[in-house]
Order: C-alpha cells, then structure tokens, then sequence
C-alpha cells in the first residue's frame, strides 16, 4: 500500500517525503510546482536511495486524482498542497478559497470514491486567530482568524471534522503548525520560496548569502518584551516525524484528531536575528518597519497532547535550526535553481 503526498515536492512535503521513504513505505507525490521544484525530488532520491513516483498536477483536476488512486493503492494521504503567504491571501482572498478549500474538497470527495479513508492535513496556528490563551492548547477557539489564509485552514478542518461524522469509516488527523524552519541536515533539500521570502528565516538567509540587502522587521510595537513579533519555530524534520507519528496511531482510526506541533518556546523576530548571528558567525543587517496585515503579537504552543497521545516531540534545538537553514541556504544560494 503506498501513502499519497499532496504537495510533496515543497518545503515540508519533501521533508516528510524522506521521513517516510526511510520507513520503507512506498510514496507518491502530486505537486503542481507552483511553488515547489521537482529537483526536491531528486535530492530526496539522494538522501534515502528510495524514489518516489511523481505525478505533476493539481489537486483542483479531479482526472489527475483519479488517475492517481487507479493507478497505485494509496490507503491514506498526507495534504499538504496549498497555498500559504499569510499577505498575498489578504490580497487574493478567492485565490486562496479556490486553492486551498475548494481543492481539498475535490482530494477528499475523490478519497471517498476510491475507498481511500484516512487524511492527515496541514492546518495552521493561524486557525486560533487572537489566542485566547498563550501557550495554545487545542481546546482554544478558533475560528477568529485575522486573514483568509488562516480562514482556508480553519474551513478546510470544520469540512473534515463534518466528514467524518457523515462517513463513520473516516480518519481525519489535523496537524496545527507553528512556524517550520531549518532545513535537511545534508543541506541537499530546504525552503526555497518564489521571489522575496514571506517567511522570517529565508529572508535572514538571504540577506546573510547576500541576495537581499538588509532584513524588514515588521511591527517593533507589539505588547512583547523586545516589541517583536513572538512565535514558536520548529524544526521542519521535527514536523515531518510528527506526521510519521499521526499516521500511524490514526491510519484507519475513524474520527477528527487535532495536534499542536510546536516546541511550546516563543522567541521574538530580534531572537531569532540574534540566534542566526551567534550560530553561523555571520552579521545580518536589519530595520524596524511598520506591521503586516494580519499579524498577530504571540502565538507559541503548548504540544503536550502530541506528547501524551502520538509519543512526539521537537528533538532539535534553536541553533540546530540556525545551523541546519546557514547550510541550506549558502550551499543552495540560488535554491533548487543551482
């Protein structure tokens, strides 16, 4: 039986992919390369030895899933294709609707077809809008969400949880992220985003391998003891074994499972700049600029379900992730453009 990666050639998808492809699983990836590169693919071929078969497409075009659940014997799938810039969806609202919901409704309808009844999806923090509560735990609200990317997460689980109670055989395991950095250790696969970074530690990469002047850093305000924006950083293989970990406590466990995967630490935006200098001897040059839209002060977990329930939790420290992104980035300064 073989495990269906929606996105599986983007950021966290390929790490995941290795995970997975190191259990002797059989995978298979569907990506529409919008913001991925299939060379991700090839580096995952050189970390493991193992392939992944690869189709190319959408999850929008239901001939292409089709084609996929004939074609191999998929028994669940890990969704991970989307869309994901916390500003662009402020300015692209049904953009963002169309891609992420809309198309994982086609994936799940096509599931149902195919017999195929467990999903592990990529959700977000963001679905906790304004934490009501700061570490944040799954039973906080959600649903306030302050831009429509969180809202196509939080639409995209109440869609999932209203599944599983009209098909009584459905597994669906939402995973809440935090903010994914790092990279493999090999420095063969890591974030390698379109045009300016949306993300804090791509952006710091960049400025330090030289491709980006200096750092904005948006909101120096915030109710926080340095004025920036708090978050909770995880190491993107610590979240790619977190899906390992999803899979199999809930493949074929009928019901609606939500995990925080976070550390449960919050550091500031200057942390994090202070964190990549000390780490990687290198100096990256910054301004304080006004907020974002949609930005919130802090938000930071607390995973002790993950813990308790999946047996999970982060293994790799803030100067792992320092290391492990410096390594990506100024072997890759180009990403997977060479």
């Amino acid at each position: 039986m073989a495990i269906l990666v929606t996105g599986g050639a983007g950021y966290i998808g390929s790490h995941t992919v290795v995970e997975l492809l190191n259990t002797n699983r059989d995978i298979v990836v569907l990506d529409n390369l919008s913001n991925s590169s299939e060379v991700s693919l090839e580096r995952v071929k050189k970390i493991t030895g193992k392939t992944a078969k690869f189709y190319q497409g959408d999850i929008l075009d239901r001939e292409i899933l089709r084609k996929i659940f004939a074609e191999n014997q998929i028994d669940s799938v890990i969704h991970f294709a989307g869309l994901k810039a916390v500003g662009e969806s402020v300015q692209k609202p049904l953009y963002y609707y169309q891609n992420n919901v809309t198309g994982s409704i086609v994936l799940v309808e096509e599931m149902l077809k195919a017999n195929v009844n467990t999903i592990v999806f990529s959700s977000s923090a963001t679905v906790y809008g304004d934490p009501a509560e700061i570490p944040i735990t799954e039973n906080c609200p959600v649903g306030g969400t302050t831009n429509p990317y969180g809202t196509s997460k939080y639409m995209v689980e109440r869609i999932l949880e209203d599944t599983t109670k009209a098909f009584p055989q459905f597994s669906a395991v939402v995973l809440r992220y935090f903010n994914p950095v790092g990279a493999h250790s090999s420095g063969l696969i890591g974030e390698d985003p379109n045009g300016i970074p949306n993300n804090l530690l791509p952006y710091i990469s960049q400025v330090a391998v030289g491709k980006l002047q200096q750092l904005s850093v948006f909101g120096s305000d915030y109710d926080t003891y340095d004025g920036t924006g708090v978050r909770d950083y995880i190491h993107v293989v610590d979240l790619a074994i977190g899906h390992l970990k999803a899979l199999e406590k809930h493949q074929d466990d009928a019901g609606f499972h939500i995990y925080n995967l976070g550390t449960g630490t919050g550091y500031s935006v200057l942390d994090m700049v202070k964190a990549f200098e000390q780490s990687n001897e290198i100096q990256v040059p910054y301004k304080l600029v006004d907020r974002r839209p949609g930005d919130i002060a802090t938000c930071y977990s607390n995973p002790k379900k993950a813990l308790e329930v999946l047996g999970w939790k982060t293994e790799r420290d803030l100067n792992q992730m320092m290391k492990d992104t410096w390594n990506w980035q100024k072997n890759n300064p180009n990403g997977y453009k060479g």
